[in-house]
């Protein structure tokens, strides 16, 4: 779930949201997307401090990232417990900021990549974070990777019809307590919550935003089913040979 999201207000509106020493220039963002550099919020030597990281958490213990699966998203049901996330969990919080995220519906037949994704996003069009973990992942030779995935939990009322799982958005006042290096750990897991319902709105989308390589505000339009293109007549398929013969019927994944 949520392998999409969205950073489209002015990096101003962010430093005011989030408060924050640095001032970085960065263009809108309409389809931010797993393994691409992503801004996180975290504390450092007691202030609020901004910085890209890759959205892909790697565990400090792994030799080699390409043998471990991609982790954009962390099961907040047991990350005080797993190996691979505990550490983070204890010492390395961070925000997640976005205005908004996508998220496609379950089933129905069809491919990810066919289906049409739901916006999510706050009606007043602002800022929000999720809560997420970091990790500094060093390589043999040296070189390092700061990388940062964000916790899921149960889905709210909202987010339950589309899928089972929602991003854990931790509210303003909560900030401080979920960046602070000495909190409790009840505390924490305390607001690992599910987000009230009536702070996002959905609304469908084209399926445009399916394509990594879209990156624009006409993803956010409403989808229109009136305007979309029409659905082409099913044929039936032309009979195959019983033996050999090539399958011209087998499609390409993209």
């Amino acid at each position: 779930m949520c392998g999409r999201y969205a950073v489209t207000l002015p990096p101003e509106a962010m430093r005011q949201a989030f408060a924050y020493r640095e001032q970085p220039n960065f263009p809108p963002r309409y389809n931010i997307a797993p393994t691409q550099p992503v801004p996180v919020v975290r504390q450092d030597q007691g202030a609020r401090q901004f910085l890209l990281m890759r959205w892909g958490f790697i565990p400090g213990w792994v030799k080699d990232p390409k043998s471990f699966p991609l982790v954009i998203n962390i099961r907040g049901e047991s990350v005080a417990e797993k190996p691979s996330f505990r550490a983070a969990f204890a010492r390395r919080r961070c925000l997640l900021p976005a205005d908004g995220f996508y998220e496609w519906p379950r089933g129905g037949g069809q491919r990810q990549q066919e289906r049409r994704p739901y916006l999510f996003r706050r009606p007043d069009r602002g800022f929000f974070a999720f809560a997420a973990l970091w990790e500094t992942w060093h390589s043999a030779d040296g070189s390092e990777i700061d990388t940062v995935a964000l916790v899921s939990g149960p889905a709210n009322g909202l987010m339950a019809a589309i899928h089972e799982r929602c991003p854990v958005i931790l509210a303003p006042e909560d900030y401080d307590a979920w960046l602070d290096p000495n909190a409790e750990p009840a505390r924490l897991t305390a607001l690992l919550r599910p987000p009230p319902d009536a702070l996002l709105e959905m609304t469908m989308v084209g399926a445009a935003v399916n394509k990594v390589a879209n990156d624009g505000p006409e993803l956010q339009q409403p989808f229109d089913a009136a305007a979309a293109p029409a659905k082409p007549p099913e044929t039936k398929p032309a009979m195959r040979p019983r033996r050999g013969g090539k399958d011209d019927a087998q499609g390409s994944l993209f």
